[in-house]
């Protein structure tokens, strides 16, 4: 019988925590994490919150060998009047589902993974960043963990959720990168999982992104893996473009993540009375209109930097500079208001933020 009673397990020997200032992405861990496991006959069962530390797996456990693993990116902010608050957090345990479903993995229950996530951040409200830019990174993730080599879904499964507080994104400004546009490798093709946020979509792209790296260039955007014309998205963003006084994004093809940035981005124009079209677009045309004067920006959306701004493109020889390497005036009031509903400074009209309370 599945049991959802939280355990809890407090840590005893707490970590000193990093200076503000000087916080690396990714690297400082918190002092607990969350487990949750699954067994087919079981479901779901015996969450707790334990202190943060090595997991023992099989060497023989599936997620090393078959790569049957899906996982979630968010963010817990400090307000200024002492609060903490999560950015849609129902909107990625609705997709981590989704990316399971692709790769066969049993839903979790979505209202529970919220309340438990709560109780953890809760636990852990000391470690929420309260430097400006700064904020407690969120990973949830779900491994296959059946000691078996055969060829197919594993029927044990580990959920788990650790947190990592944070810097600024951009510690020296919000300034416009670079991006190559990508023409030999392929990221994901319809019917494939990049509609899923699962391990092996990131890694297959690195060696795209260390060849456009040495080039000078601080990412790849990726274009569709049978005509190598249709833009996707960037390594880690979605992508928009604002030409000629329109805002266009690439529609959604079974290829192409579904963020949760992005899709605030739309409603969020929307709200102001700026239609965004979803459409398939092609790079020659993009370089058409680049070439009529028409590419007034292009940004990349994601949870990490939450708007990046594009300031060139460079395509097969041809460098297209965007709005003179400057961060443009929609872009800016973007990353203004979404920042600002994050962190409690822009008022929610919209519904977005959930309270730890």
């Amino acid at each position: 019988m599945t049991t959802y009673q939280l355990e809890v397990i407090e840590n005893t020997a707490k970590k000193d925590k990093p200076a503000q200032d000087q916080i690396p992405f990714g690297q400082t861990f918190t002092d607990h994490m969350y487990i949750m496991e699954y067994q087919t006959d079981k479901g779901w069962h015996e969450p707790k919150i334990v202190p943060y530390g090595p997991i023992s797996l099989d060497p023989a456990a599936m997620i090393f060998h078959y790569g049957q693993t899906v996982f979630e990116g968010m963010k817990a902010y400090h307000t200024e009047d002492g609060r903490v608050l999560l950015f849609r957090p129902e909107k990625n345990f609705e997709r981590l589902n989704l990316s399971s479903e692709r790769l066969s993995i049993p839903p979790i229950d979505e209202d529970l993974a919220l309340e438990h996530l709560k109780q953890l951040i809760k636990l852990e409200k000391d470690w929420v960043p309260k430097t400006p830019g700064t904020s407690l990174y969120i990973r949830p993730y779900i491994i296959s963990t059946d000691a078996n080599l055969a060829v197919g879904p594993s029927s044990t499964y580990k959920y788990m959720v650790i947190l990592s507080p944070v810097g600024s994104y951009f510690p020296g400004g919000l300034q416009p990168v670079v991006i190559h546009v990508e023409d030999k490798f392929t990221r994901a093709v319809k019917g494939g999982t990049g509609m899923a946020k699962t391990a092996g979509n990131y890694s297959s792209g690195y060696q795209a992104q260390a060849n456009a790296k040495k080039e000078g260039n601080a990412d790849v955007l990726w274009l569709d893996g049978v005509e190598k014309r249709y833009i996707e998205e960037v390594g880690s963003m979605n992508i928009f473009f604002k030409i000629d006084g329109e805002v266009f994004t690439p529609e959604l093809n079974g290829s192409i993540l579904k963020g949760i940035t992005r899709m605030s981005i739309i409603e969020l124009l929307n709200s102001w009375g700026i239609p965004v079209t979803e459409k398939r677009m092609a790079i020659d045309e993009l370089y058409e209109a680049y070439q009529a004067g028409k590419v007034e920006e292009v940004f990349g959306t994601g949870t990490a930097a939450v708007i990046s701004p594009v300031g060139e493109l460079n395509w097969q020889g041809q460098k297209m500079i965007i709005n003179n390497h400057e961060i443009g005036e929609l872009s800016q009031k973007l990353y203004d208001t979404i920042t600002g509903i994050q962190t409690g400074k822009v008022e929610d009209t919209l519904d977005w933020t959930v309270e730890i309370n």
